[in-house]
């Protein structure tokens, strides 16, 4: 009888099955999802095995039968591109698997094949169907700490090969402490040296073992020490989904430097707190006295950290006694509360579009707001638990276009934003201003509502006094001025101070340079109060 092909998960590894020559059964839709495929042909056993059969191409994107070939371990797992999987590149592992497609002898495909029967007294005694074999559960990881964390390690000369090989002792003991797992931390690993190198991303290794392997398996680079360099590459795209962040996990940037960088930190640590992550500097053998005149920036700790509080600078005095400091330094990554760089203005600010639909703008200048409007919008990380975009238009009377909550993510806002259909009317912004405060945001923290104000006329009603109501409620508020709108109007609406709050263009076309200083007036607004 045919044994049942035994059936896996998308994210099933050849390293999770104990039996070799097994036939499993992959579900559909494994193309949907970012898997770890690592090896072309033949796969390192830490590899999805129905994202490595859709890679071989013995497995489409519909899920199916596929038979596993478990190999030994070897050098270089080769990456390449084929039907729609990357796999990428691997300088060890322990063991491998192949892959094929299953081929059923005739025997096994009907139960009619002719056989002689065995007399009654000698037929064996009939075994239960044995279940394939299967790893223990995988560790789910540290609930406490679900952080998503880049560790950057420093592979300049500084260091040496010697030092080098305690650092990443140190980190094989951090990340041990950590406990990875699908439910708890993520980390991945970034050398700094004359450029910054990527050695694995946050998804790569979230079981504890394969990421102590991986740690101890990275090899020395040497070069300068342009930690910098190194920060501002993780800020960029190390944390992005596509690279395997977590949407609404906190963000930890652990940077280990010996001795001193060689380049500057204050631009990419400016950029990583921006982004939402919290950068904590681990300075080991700091410089002696007698080195100080060789050190570019004697700040560089207090620039490239979250804050200068003492929170996220430590300081090990040697890579000989680092053991110690594994705990401490472990709680302080996994402090939820401590992390104050979580929150920026991109991902935790509502802001409120009131935007004149009256006769006096024209369809087609109602289109060049709605682009304008659609450019304050693609600067905020919009999502159910980040930023938050809404719209009201008015003419005498007021629409809610749609609400703060309407649109979890930025490409359905800006897309309803695009679709909005131009009113026509007359002006009245101040009754506008109390319809928006009353029916589009919720009272929350200082500095956390936002009203961007875009009218081309003379208003028919008093802006002062609504103005003023909403400023009392929390809500700062940005006015846009275009072509007849009155100054004496817009400096009125605007929160203080009245220059950085007001803007004018005589051309529709103009507004799109108004753009960067919005946002930067917005981000600089939620940074003061908070």
């Amino acid at each position: 009888m045919a044994r049942l092909p035994y059936p896996v998960t998308c994210v099933t590894r050849g390293a999770d099955l104990a039996e070799d020559g097994l036939v499993v059964l992959c579900p559909p839709y494994c193309t949907s999802g970012k898997l770890s495929v690592f090896g072309t042909e033949i796969y390192a056993a830490v590899s999805s095995v129905c994202g490595s059969a859709v890679h071989r191409g013995v497995l489409g994107p519909s899920g199916g039968q596929v038979r596993v070939h478990k190999l030994h371990g070897r050098y270089n797992y080769l990456s390449s591109y084929a039907n729609g999987i990357q796999s990428q590149a691997l300088s060890r592992w322990t063991t491998s698997f192949s892959l094929t497609k299953p081929v059923s002898s005739p025997l096994e495909l009907t139960s009619e094949t002719s056989t002689t029967a065995l007399p009654a007294a000698e037929q064996p005694a009939k075994k239960p169907l044995k279940k394939p074999s299967v790893k223990k559960a995988l560790t789910a990881g540290n609930k406490e700490c679900q952080m998503d964390i880049a560790v950057v390690i420093d592979s300049s000369n500084n260091i040496g090969q010697r030092r080098f090989n305690l650092q990443k002792n140190f980190v094989t003991r951090l990340a041990a402490m950590l406990r990875v797992g699908p439910m708890g931390p993520h980390v991945g690993l970034i050398q700094a040296s004359d450029s910054p190198r990527t050695e694995f991303l946050l998804t790569n290794y979230t079981q504890p073992k394969e990421l102590l392997f991986a740690i101890k398996e990275v090899a020395y680079l040497g070069g300068d020490t342009n930690t910098g360099k190194a920060i501002m590459h993780t800020a960029e795209s190390f944390f992005t989904q596509e690279n395997g962040g977590r949407r609404g996990h906190p963000r930890v940037m652990m940077v280990l430097i010996d001795g001193w960088p060689s380049d500057d930190l204050e631009q990419a640590a400016m950029l990583a707190r921006e982004s939402g992550i919290n950068v904590f500097l681990v300075s080991v053998a700091k410089p002696a006295p007698e080195e100080l005149s060789m050190v570019r920036d004697r700040e560089f700790m207090k620039k490239a950290v979250c804050k200068d509080n003492g929170f996220f600078s430590y300081l090990i005095p040697s890579w000989f006694s680092t053991t110690k400091h594994v705990k401490p330094l472990t709680q302080r990554i996994c402090s939820l509360d401590g992390l104050l760089c979580s929150k920026t203005c991109y991902n935790s600010v509502n802001i409120g579009f009131l935007i004149d639909g009256s006769s006096s703008v024209g369809d087609g200048n109602f289109r060049l707001v709605l682009d304008f409007l659609a450019g304050i919008s693609r600067s905020f990380d919009i999502s159910d638990i980040g930023a938050h975009i809404g719209a009201v238009q008015f003419t005498y009377d007021q629409r809610l276009e749609f609400g703060l909550f309407d649109h979890d993510n930025k490409e359905d806002t800006i897309s309803a934003l695009r679709r909005i259909p131009y009113m026509s009317g007359g002006t009245a912004t101040g009754s506008a201003i109390t319809y928006a405060t009353q029916n589009l945001f919720r009272r929350t923290g200082p500095g956390r509502n936002f009203l961007i104000v875009v009218t081309d006329g003379q208003s028919y009603d008093d802006v002062r006094g609504p103005a003023m109501a909403a400023l009392k409620q929390g809500i700062t508020i940005f006015s846009v001025g275009v072509a007849w709108a009155p100054l004496d109007d817009l400096r009125l609406m605007s929160s203080e101070p009245k220059d950085s709050h007001t803007f004018f263009t005589r051309e529709f076309t103009g507004l799109k340079e108004f753009i960067p200083q919005l946002v930067r007036g917005i981000c600089r607004d939620f940074t003061e109060n908070n």
